[in-house]
């Protein structure tokens, strides 16, 4: 794609056209988290400045919610493992992870989520489908969307932040 953003490089292979638009924002993620964080060292990663979330914390945060829709968007409970993992997104580990080790979580989730979209079939997208212990009334379409707008949103603050930290103007 030389550098397009990744609704300009055409479908998806195997991706419905309806869901197009949330592949495009997935992969769009992997992109920008890349470009943006892939340089850091350990310290910037789990760097706080001016008391914002860790680089690290929106990077497991992407993997980690994107794993969870989509499980809601299956039809499926979390698992304990999932639900735990929530509670350590913003903790770095001993030894603190490492960025190399997030952009691979980050990415795996979305190729599993490109297999999940490649998997829905059209005419259950409206399907609903609970959420959580209170079973919040969503349908498969709304969390695909969700999972996807989510990421994005988390990729913007991963740019912010490191541009903070870098102390760039744009």
């Amino acid at each position: 794609m030389s550098g397009a953003e990744a609704w300009l490089g055409g479908p998806v292979e195997g991706v419905p056209p309806l869901l197009m638009p949330v592949a495009h924002a997935l992969i769009q993620t992997v992109t920008d988290v890349r470009r943006a964080a892939a340089d850091l060292t350990t310290d910037e990663l789990w760097a706080r400045p001016g008391g914002v979330a860790a680089v690290g914390f929106h990077l497991r945060h992407i993997a980690g919610s994107t794993d969870r829709l989509l499980t809601y968007a299956r039809g499926v409970a979390l698992t304990p493992d999932q639900r735990a993992a929530i509670e350590l997104e913003g903790v770095p580990g001993t030894p603190p992870a490492s960025v190399e080790a997030l952009l691979a979580a980050v990415r795996r989730e979305v190729d599993a989520a490109l297999d999940v979209l490649r998997g829905t079939p059209a005419d259950g997208l409206l399907d609903f489908r609970g959420v959580g212990k209170a079973q919040r009334p969503s349908d498969v379409i709304g969390l695909l969307s969700h999972a996807a707008l989510h990421a994005q949103r988390h990729a913007g603050q991963v740019i912010t932040t490191v541009k903070l930290m870098r102390g760039q103007a744009r």
